[in-house]
């Protein structure tokens, strides 16, 4: 593999992660988050079993939320032509997995069976004719509009962290735990175009999104090249996608694990978010580290369409919050964007955290590490059944959404119930917000953090305002 050397970037002025709008109602762990197409709505799966639907705007749920899967929601994604929503969960390390596509037009609700083990992670192509689900047990390729299995069972792709289309939709990249833990697999030949080996097979799985960049050229991936389990995946690199070769510098910083990973969708800016309770964002072409956020415990970021602002969450039982919050206008400026006219918050993170104020019982306490807070100045860093009481999840989503057919297939494996589009139950997370260009709009989904790193604070909750 090449290596080059980082580069660092100058000192940053002061900037403040400020949450113009807090989105309160998860009940449990939010482990994922979509923006919808339109980017003025926000898909939320949690391990309250729920998904949620946003008005970004008003700042609140549109609509009371309804259970969609037996056990955790895993993961929710909403295809570019906005045709289908997509839900995953299942029992953790206990299976099945659950796996439901709703088709907002017709109201066709399509069940796909295949996983032993709940589903960690997703991706829909971005023809929005493909779905992929990754598991403990395997990774397998659906055909939204047959709902039949196109291709499945990948060789050494066990533990499967994440998935991404490429931008064409003739590509999976796959990165997963086991001797060969990034590859890039051709779905018509189904055939691994090139794989990353570790030297031993080791290393920890990361749950951290995959991205692809420079329209579909170039992947951008969390990797530890070393063969122990106890080292940290703290870095991520560039690969050139024909070759897995890593191209430039590149990406340090981060002194823990990282388990967020986000592009925006011009491709200057990436957020990451670490173990080491940062979120950091750095310029792609010149790796430079633009700001660096404390935030206790941060876990699912993405950037809104226009790059104007962060979604982000943390991994924290006791905060099941999600947090939208301006990118500053320094860091704008940087990449040539020029600063819309955001919605004004009377408060910053830190003062919703200010300790003596009243809240809820709390767990550990470490006033030292507050959960959520504006960045110091940055230092140079290196580089179906009817159920009529029910109400309807998708029927005010079809204002915004629109109304396509893939081709070889095996025998169905699905359970496929036509229903009044109008009488569909709310049985329906975001890794990114995917660029509009290169992606589908979906949204970053993992595993939590817990399940391989145990919680570095117990926290307690932000005030309720």
């Amino acid at each position: 593999m090449a290596s080059t050397s980082t580069r660092t970037a100058p000192a940053a002025k002061e900037t403040i992660l400020t949450p113009v709008i807090t989105l309160k109602g998860h009940e449990d762990y939010i482990r994922s988050i979509s923006y919808l197409p339109d980017g003025k709505q926000m898909i939320s799966g949690s391990d309250d079993r729920t998904a949620r639907r946003w008005d970004l705007e008003a700042g609140k749920e549109i609509e009371k939320a309804r259970k969609v899967c037996e056990y955790e929601v895993r993961a929710v994604a909403v295809s570019r032509d906005s045709r289908w929503v997509v839900t995953a969960g299942g029992k953790q390390h206990d299976g099945p997995g659950e796996l439901k596509a709703w088709e907002v037009d017709t109201g066709i609700v399509t069940t796909f069976h295949g996983h032993s083990k709940d589903i960690i992670c997703m991706d829909i192509s971005a023809d929005s004719m493909l779905l992929a689900s990754g598991s403990e047990d395997q990774t397998q390729i659906w055909s939204l509009d047959t709902g039949k299995l196109v291709a499945g069972l990948f060789e050494n792709a066990y533990v499967v962290g994440a998935i991404r289309f490429s931008p064409d939709s003739k590509k999976l990249l796959v990165n997963s735990k086991g001797r060969c833990r990034l590859g890039v697999y051709d779905i018509q030949t189904q055939k691994w175009d090139r794989r990353v080996k570790g030297a031993g097979g080791g290393g920890t799985v990361t749950y951290a999104p995959v991205l692809w960049t420079n329209k579909g050229t170039r992947i951008l991936a969390v990797f530890n090249f070393s063969d122990s389990d106890d080292s940290s995946s703290s870095t991520f690199y560039e690969f050139d996608a024909s070759t897995l070769e890593t191209v430039g510098a590149p990406f340090k910083g981060h002194t823990d694990n990282i388990n967020g990973l986000a592009h925006s969708s011009d491709g200057a800016l990436i957020a990451s978010t670490s173990f080491d309770n940062t979120i950091r964002l750095w310029a792609f072409e010149s790796r430079q580290l633009l700001t660096s956020f404390h935030v206790s415990n941060p876990n699912i970021v993405v950037f809104s369409t226009d790059v104007q602002q962060l979604a982000c969450t943390t991994y924290d039982h006791d905060d099941n919050n999600i947090y939208i919050c301006n990118v500053p206008p320094n860091i704008l400026a940087s990449i040539g964007l020029a600063t819309k006219g955001h919605p004004k918050t009377g408060a910053t993170l830190q003062d919703l955290l200010d300790p003596d104020a009243p809240s809820r019982p709390r767990r550990r306490h470490n006033s030292a590490t507050p959960r959520f807070i504006s960045c110091a100045p940055n230092q140079p860093i290196p580089l179906p059944t009817r159920d009529p009481q029910q109400h309807i999840f998708l029927r005010h989503l079809r204002k915004f959404l629109r109304s396509s057919s893939p081709t070889e297939v095996v025998p169905p494996v699905l359970n496929e119930h036509l229903r009044d589009p109008l009488d569909i139950p709310a049985t329906s997370r975001l890794h990114p917000i995917h660029s509009p260009s290169e992606a589908t709009t979906q949204g970053h989904s993992r595993v939590g953090p817990r399940e391989n790193h145990p919680p570095l604070y117990h926290l307690p909750e932000l005030l309720s305002h």
